[in-house]
């Protein structure tokens, strides 16, 4: 039955223009968040070689990478003809969709087209699985191969990593890929075994093992002085993604499977995608997506276990959410009264990084502050700390918060979200 699908999908590619392939599979690769472009190794053509760059600030932005840049990719896949039928993915093979492939020739034509024009900086490649994971990676990688060595690209390019695809195969995607990421999906192994039975959890985390090894021996490779340039291998390193709200997981398990893969794999960064209902959808799926919120709060937190030293057990208590109406720092900072006020210029970097409103780049502006002069009052908006959520949890040479504010049950409205009026809609 697939390969008939597969047949057919081939005959209309025949007469598809390249215009309505990418309508179609663009719009089928919205769904993957984890697009960003930082970390990667700085690159140009200036030289008068090659062609593009990894230089911030190009194009249409399409996405915000974690260091804040607006970023620019051709985000499409492949094809969006699927072998699996995970019952959360628009694209599975029993879904009622629009069915396109790009030959590797109109991938590279298009990449190549709107990076002359200026709307991108790079490119982010996925795909359907479509006769094998060997099949459909070799594919992904021959776009990459292609741009690298016939047309010199030298701009940025993710590629998805398919798990059960061959070990060449995936060295050689590092080989030409900036970063590669592989989808862990669902943060527990039983909701991935519902939702998705054809994907195998052990086979993504043994590839994302295997990735890991070629990193670290690249990584290496870089520090050992040596004349011969070492091997090139996705600079920018792994990432992975998961769907939020699709299964019952709390906060505190998707936390815990972050935190696992973070120090097993050494992730760049795990994105979270709030599930968003499909047409033709499954009955064992939610009908409505979660808020959009919780994906947010999310983000914060990941943000603290990753720059602000937090542990998960600090963020969020075992099965439980994150509050939405207040942020993931504010609310431990409110659990844990008994730490604050702090004293701006005697406290630890790590102290400081606990204080509400206090970001890493703050921290690091005051430690170098306060190494010539006494921090006041009046010198929080030149370091762009936000006075009024930092104030009640601070002392500075000019300012004590009064005793009851930090024990008045009052202090946690100030910093909800005031209410709105809903409209009526017409």
């Amino acid at each position: 039955m697939v390969l008939i699908r597969i047949r057919k999908l081939n005959q209309r590619d025949s007469t598809m223009d390249v215009q309505r392939k990418l309508e179609i599979l663009a719009d089928a690769a919205k769904y993957d968040a984890s697009c960003a472009s930082s970390g990667t190794e700085k690159r140009d053509s200036s030289d008068g070689k090659g062609m593009g760059s990894t230089a911030p600030g190009m194009g249409i932005c399409h996405s915000y990478a974690p260091d804040g840049r607006c970023i620019s990719l051709l985000k499409v896949l492949l094809t969006n003809a699927c072998n699996y039928d995970c019952l959360y993915c628009v694209n599975r093979a029993s879904s009622n969709v629009p069915r396109a492939r790009f030959t590797i020739d109109e991938v590279v034509k298009l990449t190549l087209d709107f990076y002359r024009r200026n709307y991108i900086e790079g490119l982010f490649l996925s795909s359907g699985i479509i006769r094998s994971p060997d099949y459909t990676m070799e594919q992904v990688v021959s776009v990459a191969r292609k741009l690298r060595e016939e047309h010199h690209f030298r701009g940025y390019i993710h590629l998805k990593t398919i798990p059960e695809a061959d070990d060449a195969l995936i060295a050689e995607a590092g080989k030409y890929a900036d970063r590669l990421s592989i989808n862990i999906e669902m943060p527990e192994e039983t909701s991935l075994q519902q939702y998705a039975p054809e994907k195998d959890v052990r086979a993504i985390r043994r590839t994302m093992g295997r990735l890991r090894l070629k990193l670290d021996e690249a990584e290496e490779n870089r520090s050992t002085k040596t004349k011969a340039r070492p091997q090139r291998f996705a600079p920018a390193g792994q990432s992975t993604q998961m769907i939020v709200g699709a299964d019952a997981a709390s906060d505190h398990t998707i936390l815990h499977t972050s935190a696992n893969l973070y120090g097993s794999y050494r992730l760049r960064r795990v994105y979270y995608s709030a599930f968003s209902p499909i047409p033709d959808a499954s009955r064992a799926l939610p009908l409505v997506q979660p808020p959009l919120l919780r994906e947010h709060r999310l983000y914060q937190a990941d943000w603290l276990m990753r720059f602000y030293g937090f542990d998960v057990a600090e963020i969020v208590d075992d099965s439980a959410m994150l509050p939405l109406d207040i942020d993931p720092k504010l609310a431990w900072a409110l659990r844990h009264r008994d730490r604050f006020p702090l004293d701006v210029n005697r406290a630890s970097r790590e102290e400081l990084l606990r204080v509400p409103g206090f970001g890493t780049k703050a921290v690091e502006r005051i430690i170098a502050t306060r190494r010539t002069t006494t921090i006041r009052l009046s010198d929080l908006a030149r370091l762009h700390v936000p006075r009024n959520k930092a104030l009640p949890f601070i002392v500075l040479s000019d300012h004590r918060p009064a005793p009851h504010r930090l024990d008045e049950a009052r202090l946690i409205e100030r910093f909800k979200p005031k209410a709105t009026q809903l409209g009526f809609g017409f």
